[in-house]
Parts: structure tokens; C-alpha cells; sequence
């Protein structure tokens, strides 16, 4: 963190972005850092929505008893137009006692008082959910840095592989995986902790099952229910494995790359469902259809037993190739 001062302290930090853990984040780290500067810090926070011009000017003005104070004011993109007048009017001169952490979902709501916290030179802190895969992996080797560690991209990437895209889970298990080694984490390090979780995933469970292969595909999900992959996108998995075969079916005979702009698919993917499409009809396709969004239903309705509603739909697949349809 280095030293703190009460010079380093931004009067006015603007944490922009709606990536809930990389806000919290911000807010948290911002009032560390002021109580390593004054212990005694007052820390208040508001809902910008809520609060009035009244409040806002007794909060801002000067403390009868001094001390220093932090300002949480979150949801900045749903304060009122007097409200965002006074708080940019402050702006322009803020007390050097107080900071100011305005949370702000960055969309277009409230966008002119995000620009104009920013023209009066607020610190921004950038919490915008990560878009592309690149910036996952940077994330998680940057967390594993944060906590004393060392990973390669290789590593970054079988973790996401593992774990999914969803960055509290993702920072939980940088930290699990840390805590549990030595620090340094490789690829083979991140497979043998989570070995299993890996290699099956529901596309291995769709692949078997679009294929007839009945009991490779029992096997494979009841390995990925055991080491914790969630039904929901196994039974995702499935219903995208019958709708990419019966599309690409559909689309009738030509190279997968001639196909690729038409379907506004991947040549691999396409090629794959053709692969798996030999021996399928286009009524036992549609059968499939019923038994996977029947699958799917069950799954994310809660079913009591969302396992057995799994096993039937790799049963109801298998037997809509066999059949082709009733």
C-alpha cells in the first residue's frame, strides 16, 4: 500500500463501473487507507437517491469537533439534478478533511455527474465487469499477486476453466489456492486441485449424449455433480448441444466454413455438430428439443431433485436418436 499521508488521500474518488466485487473492493480499500491515517475516522454512507441538499451541505460542512471523515455515497447515477448541482459544486473545492467516494454504475443514467465529478479532477476508480476472456486472466493473476503469490497465464486460464467467469468466485479460489500452496501456481498445480472439475464440464455431458454414447455420458455427469459443477449450466450445455445440431441440420450440405458466416457460428462448432448430427432425424431432433427444455425447466425451476432430472433428459436425448421421435 506505501506510506499513506493525509496529502494522498483524494479528496474525491469516483468508483465507476458495475462490477459489484471491484466496487466493494474500492470502497473498502479507500477507508483502510483513511484509517491508516486517522483511526478515529467517522465513515458514513448514503443512497444517492435518498438524500437531500440539506443533508448533503451538513454532512460536507466543516465538523465542530474536526476529525477526519469518508463519504460513501453509493448509487451516484440516481441523485437528483439539485443534488448533483451542490455535490459538483463542492467539487470544485472540496474540504482536504473530508473524502468523497462516489459508487456510479457508469451506463448513460446520471452520466453528467460522473463527467462532471471527473472534469473537477476526482480520482476514478475503474469497477467495470471484465468483458473479454484477457482481461479474466489478468484479473486472476493480478489477485494472486495481491496475495503474495505467483501464476502464469496457463495457470489463470485452467482456474477459469475450472471455476467459471463469475469474479467473487473466481477471487475466492485465487485465494483458497494460495492459502493451500506455496504460492506458485502452474497450470498443473490449478488441475490437480481441482482435478476433475477440468476436464468435465456440461459440454463433455452434452458431447456423449448427442452422440448416443449413454453410459460416457452418465459417467461424466455424475463425476461433474460430484466435484461441484452447478446443474444449471449442465443442463444449459445440453439444450445448446441439440439447438447447434438441429441448426446446423438444417442448414443442409456445405464445408463449415462456407456455413460459418450464415450461422454466425464457429467452423469447429459446426463441424462438430455435423459430426454429431449422422443418425439423427429432424423429428427425433425435435424430441430432443422437448426433453432438453423439459431438462431445463426442472433444473432452474428448483426441482427437488435436479439430478434425476439431468439423468432422464440424457436418457429422453439418447433415445430421440435411437427413435427418431415417437
Amino acid at each position: 500500500m506505501g506510506d499513506v499521508t493525509p496529502a494522498s488521500l483524494p479528496p474525491i474518488l469516483l468508483v465507476l463501473g458495475d462490477e459489484e466485487l471491484l466496487a466493494t473492493r474500492a470502497v473498502s480499500e479507500a477507508v483502510v487507507r483513511a484509517r491508516s491515517v486517522d483511526p478515529d475516522v467517522d465513515v458514513r454512507e448514503y443512497q444517492a437517491g435518498s438524500l437531500t441538499v440539506g443533508e448533503i451541505a451538513e454532512m460536507l460542512s466543516p465538523s465542530l469537533f474536526g476529525g477526519r471523515r469518508v463519504l460513501v455515497l453509493r448509487s451516484g447515477q440516481d441523485a437528483r439534478k439539485d443534488l448533483v448541482t451542490a455535490l459538483l459544486g463542492y467539487a470544485k473545492n472540496p474540504d482536504p478533511e473530508v473524502q468523497l467516494v462516489v459508487l456510479h454504475l457508469g451506463g448513460a443514467k446520471g452520466k453528467a455527474f460522473a463527467d462532471g465529478l471527473r472534469a473537477a479532477g476526482a480520482t476514478v476508480v475503474p469497477a467495470a465487469k471484465l468483458k473479454g476472456h484477457r482481461e479474466r486472466v489478468a484479473f486472476v493473476r493480478d489477485e494472486i499477486r495481491r496475495l503474495g503469490g505467483k501464476c502464469t497465464d496457463d495457470a489463470a486460464e485452467t482456474l477459469i476453466a475450472a471455476v467459471g467467469t463469475d469474479l467473487r468466485e473466481l477471487a475466492a479460489a485465487c485465494s483458497q489456492l494460495v492459502a493451500d500452496t506455496d504460492g506458485r501456481i502452474g497450470a498443473e498445480t490449478v488441475s490437480r486441485y481441482y482435478r476433475g472439475r477440468v476436464e468435465v464440464s456440461g459440454f463433455t455431458v452434452a458431447d456423449a449424449t448427442m452422440v448416443g454414447d449413454v453410459p460416457g455420458a452418465l459417467e461424466a455427469l455424475r463425476w461433474a455433480l460430484h466435484v461441484g459443477v452447478d446443474p444449471v449450466p449442465i443442463a444449459d450445455a445440453l439444450a445448446d448441444g441439440v439447438r447447434t445440431v438441429a441448426r446446423v441440420a438444417s442448414a443442409g450440405r456445405g464445408s463449415p466454413y462456407q456455413l460459418a458466416s450464415s450461422l454466425g457460428m464457429p467452423a469447429w462448432k459446426i463441424e462438430r455438430a455435423q459430426r454429431q448430427g449422422r443418425g439423427w432425424t429432424p423429428e427425433g431432433l425435435v424430441e430432443a428439443m422437448r426433453a432438453a427444455a423439459e431438462c431445463n425447466a426442472a433444473v432452474k425451476g428448483g426441482a427437488d431433485d435436479r439430478a434425476y432430472a439431468l439423468e432422464r433428459a440424457v436418457f429422453s436425448v439418447a433415445a430421440a436418436r435411437q427413435g427418431g421421435g415417437r
